[in-house]
């Protein structure tokens, strides 16, 4: 499977396949309980039928937490309330004062959460090469799948990555030079911000970025908070001051490579996780040496 969004993590120690699929087996996802409106817990991550919690491709290991949660509409909870309201101030005369009508919604609650329906999510996970890649642009849902693999595994030595060189910093004198390093170029969307306590944000979609009303913010003072690039002809992504990897998109290259000679699902998974990976790497690794490579 393609990753369609990148929050990545330096992983300082990698884990062994068997100890991570036994340390993940012991945490796998169950269905949230009668009065649980969640759970969590990790899954077969392919879509063929497997039996294990990791999926292992020429070295890497690809996990899955899965996410499941009850949907309580609230009109539903309210028009619920309202009628046992009406019902007890009519049979016994009273108002229902606000303590009570918390009380009688938690009872609804209560009542519904066994029966009701659930919606279910997943958030995807690679470990290769010295990195833990989640496939999501969302800090919350990244450090999440980090914390129950450090749950599971009984810790994880796993960091942000932090350059010497700030991301924004380096975006900002590619877009000014109109010109990218290494193999890397620009491609035709970025996000820009001011200064100040009320900053400004301009984003440009579809656009020359080296064009003269483009560059001309940069030249006003403006930074480069997000930007479009395409790498080696391979990937394209918009880049961000954190690191991470939005509107991913694995050109035809790549896909062509990953469908020669894959006859079936597990085959083509393999194929698609193994090359995944390695331009994962290497594009990586390219970009972190542009940008003087690793803090301290």
């Amino acid at each position: 499977m393609w990753f369609k969004q990148l929050t990545p993590f330096r992983l300082l120690e990698m884990p062994e396949e068997r100890q991570l699929d036994e340390a993940l087996g012991s945490c796998r996802f169950t269905p949230p309980p009668g009065l649980s409106w969640f759970s969590e817990g990790f899954d077969t991550p392919v879509p063929f039928d497997y039996d294990r919690a990791v999926f292992e491709a020429d070295g890497s290991l690809l996990v899955s937490l899965k996410r499941e949660e009850k949907i309580l509409p609230g009109a539903a909870i309210n028009q619920i309330l309202a009628e046992k309201t009406a019902k007890i101030q009519a049979e016994e005369g009273r108002n229902i004062g606000r303590r009570e009508k918390q009380e009688l919604r938690e009872a609804i609650i209560d009542d519904l959460l066994p029966k009701a329906l659930t919606q279910s999510s997943r958030t995807y996970g690679l470990l290769a090469q010295g990195w833990l890649w989640v496939d999501t642009a969302s800090p919350h849902k990244a450090e999440n799948l980090l914390s129950h693999l450090r749950l599971a595994l009984g810790g994880m030595n796993a960091l942000y990555p932090r350059t010497v060189q700030a991301p924004g910093n380096l975006m900002t004198e590619w877009l000014l030079r109109g010109e990218c390093g290494g193999g890397f170029e620009l491609d035709c969307d970025c996000t820009l911000i001011g200064v100040g306590d009320v900053a400004p944000k301009v984003k440009i979609s579809r656009k020359d970025l080296t064009d003269d009303d483009v560059v001309r913010h940069v030249k006003n003072g403006m930074l480069v908070a997000e930007l479009g690039l395409v790498w080696q002809e391979r990937i394209a992504f918009i880049l961000t001051g954190e690191l991470t990897l939005k509107r991913i998109r694995w050109l035809d290259v790549l896909q062509e490579q990953a469908a020669d000679g894959a006859d079936d699902i597990p085959t083509r998974t393999y194929a698609e996780q193994v090359i995944m990976t390695a331009a994962l790497s290497e594009m990586l690794g390219e970009l972190v040496g542009l940008l003087g490579g690793w803090q301290d």
